[in-house]
C-alpha cells in the first residue's frame, strides 16, 4: 500500500466514524426530547415525571458535551498525525536524547502528557459544570487534583515498567516479539486483577468491613445458595466523589472481594441490595468475566500481530503524517508505532462497537435471570427502577444509539424482561 492510499483511507474511515457518531448522537438526542413530557406507560406508577424529566435532560446534557468531545479528539487526532504534531515532538526529542530507549520512553511519555494535559478541561468540565449541575458531585477541587496526581504517580510507577519492557521485547525478540508482548501484557492483567482490590483501591477510596449484621447474614445466606466464596464484605465511601449508587464484586481467585457503594446502602432496602448482588454473582458463577478476559486475551493477540506487521511498514508511519527518523532501522520507531497504533485503531474499528455491546446485553439479560432464580424478580426489579432513577438514567433511549453505545438493555427491555421470569424461580427464596 502506497502511503497516500492509506492517508486516504485513514481520512475516510475519520469522516465515516465522526459522521456515524454525530447521526447516532443527533438521534438520540432528538428521540429522548421527543418522549421527555410523558413518562413511559410502565413506569408511571414508579417513576414521577420530574425524575423522568431529570433524566432526559441529563442524558441530552451527556450527549451534546460527549459530540463536543468527539470533536475535540478529532482535531487533536488530526493536529498529532497529518498535521505533523508528532513528527515535531519526535524531532525534538531525538534532537536531545538521540537514538535508542530515552528516546522511546521519552516520546511515548510526551504523547501520553499532552495528551492528559488536553483532556484535562475536559474532565473538569465534567466533573464541576455538568455532573454538578444535575447535583451528582460530591467531589471537591481539591480530592479532584489529588486523584489526578495519585493516578499520575501510579501510572508511572506501573506503565513506566510495563512499557520499558514491551519496547525492549520489540528490539530484541525478532519477528515475534508481539507474541512475547502479548504473554507479558496478558499475565500483568491477571496480576493486576489480583492487586486492584487490596493494592490499588484503597489508594482513592476508604474500604470498611460492612457492620449491618442483618443484611451482612442476608447477604451470605445468598452466597451460601449460589456457592460463592468471598473474602469479605465491603462499603466503599463512594459518596465522597459522586451520589451515583453501584456495587461490584472486584479480585481473582482468593482475593475476590464484595464492594457496596455507601450511596447504594443508603437507598436501596435490604432486600433489593440482595437482588442487585445476586446479578453481579450471576455474572460470576455463569463465567461472565472468565468469558470476557479470553475474549479480550484473543483480541489483544490479534492486535498485537497485525502491529507487529504495521510496524514494519513505511508507509503506515508515512501514511500518518510522520517520517521516521532512522529509515533504514525502523525499529527505532517502535515508540512512534505504538502512539500511531492507538491513535489510528479506534477510527477503523468503530463500526464494530455493536459486537461488543450484542454480547454485554446478552450477559446482563443472563445475569438478571440468575437473579430472578435466586432472589424475588420484583426485588430486582424495585431496585432497578431506583438506581435508574437516582442515576438520571433515560427510560427512552434511542434503540440504535444504544445498540452501539450501552452496554446494558433498555429499561423497559430489562425489566419487562424480568417481570416475565418471575413464575421460573425455582429455588426458595432466603
Amino acid at each position: 500500500m502506497s502511503s497516500f492510499a492509506f492517508s486516504v483511507l485513514f481520512i475516510v474511515f475519520l469522516a465515516i466514524s465522526l459522521s456515524l457518531r454525530f447521526w447516532l448522537g443527533s438521534r438520540q438526542i432528538r428521540h429522548v426530547l421527543q418522549h421527555r413530557s410523558a413518562v413511559p406507560p410502565e413506569f408511571s406508577e414508579k417513576i414521577q415525571l420530574s425524575a423522568h424529566q431529570k433524566a432526559a435532560d441529563y442524558t441530552v446534557a451527556k450527549t451534546k458535551f460527549g459530540l463536543f468531545g468527539i470533536l475535540v479528539n478529532a482535531v487533536v487526532l488530526i493536529g498529532f498525525t497529518l498535521l505533523g504534531g508528532l513528527q515535531w515532538l519526535s524531532g525534538t526529542l531525538f534532537g536531545v536524547t538521540g537514538s535508542g530507549m530515552l528516546y522511546q520512553l521519552s516520546l511515548l511519555v510526551a504523547f501520553l502528557a499532552i495528551s492528559g494535559l488536553i483532556d484535562l478541561p475536559m474532565a473538569y468540565y465534567k466533573q464541576f459544570v455538568l455532573e454538578a449541575r444535575y447535583g451528582f458531585n460530591k467531589m471537591t477541587h481539591k480530592l479532584f487534583f489529588v486523584d489526578l496526581l495519585k493516578s499520575t504517580v501510579l501510572g508511572a510507577v506501573i506503565g513506566l515498567p510495563l512499557i520499558w519492557v514491551v519496547l525492549l521485547l520489540m528490539e530484541k525478540s525478532g519477528s515475534i516479539w508481539w507474541f512475547y508482548t502479548w504473554l507479558v501484557w496478558s499475565g500483568f492483567q491477571l496480576l493486576m486483577l489480583v492487586l486492584f482490590p487490596t493494592v490499588i483501591a484503597p489508594l482513592f477510596n476508604k474500604f470498611t468491613p460492612l457492620t449491618d449484621d442483618s443484611l451482612r447474614a442476608r447477604i451470605e445466606g445468598l452466597m451460601q445458595r449460589v456457592g460463592f466464596a468471598s473474602k469479605g464484605l465491603f462499603v466503599m465511601d463512594g459518596s465522597k466523589r459522586s451520589a451515583h449508587g453501584n456495587a461490584y464484586f472486584s479480585g481473582f481467585g482468593a482475593s475476590k472481594r464484595i464492594v457496596f457503594f455507601d450511596t447504594l446502602l443508603a437507598r436501596l432496602a435490604p432486600h433489593e441490595i440482595e437482588a442487585v448482588l445476586a446479578h453481579e454473582l450471576g455474572h460470576f458463577k455463569l463465567k461472565h468475566i472468565i468469558k470476557r478476559i479470553i475474549v479480550l486475551f484473543v483480541v489483544s493477540l490479534v492486535f498485537l500481530a497485525l502491529l507487529g506487521y504495521l510496524k514494519e511498514q513505511l508507509w503506515f508511519y508515512t501514511g500518518l503524517g510522520v517520517v521516521p527518523l532512522l529509515l533504514a532501522d525502523l525499529s527505532n520507531n517502535n515508540a512512534m508505532a505504538l502512539i500511531l497504533f492507538m491513535l489510528a485503531l479506534p477510527i477503523f474499528t468503530f463500526m464494530l462497537s455493536p459486537l461488543s455491546s450484542i454480547t454485554s446485553r446478552k450477559h446482563e439479560f443472563e445475569a438478571d435471570a440468575f437473579a430472578a432464580k435466586y432472589t424475588k424478580a420484583d426485588d430486582l426489579v424495585s431496585a432497578l427502577v431506583k438506581l435508574y432513577e437516582d442515576n438520571a438514567s433515560t427510560l427512552t433511549p434511542d434503540p440504535l444509539h444504544s445498540a452501539f453505545y450501552d452496554s446494558h438493555p433498555p429499561a423497559a427491555l430489562r425489566i419487562n424482561k424480568l417481570l416475565a421470569t418471575k413464575s421460573g424461580a425455582v429455588v426458595a427464596h432466603g
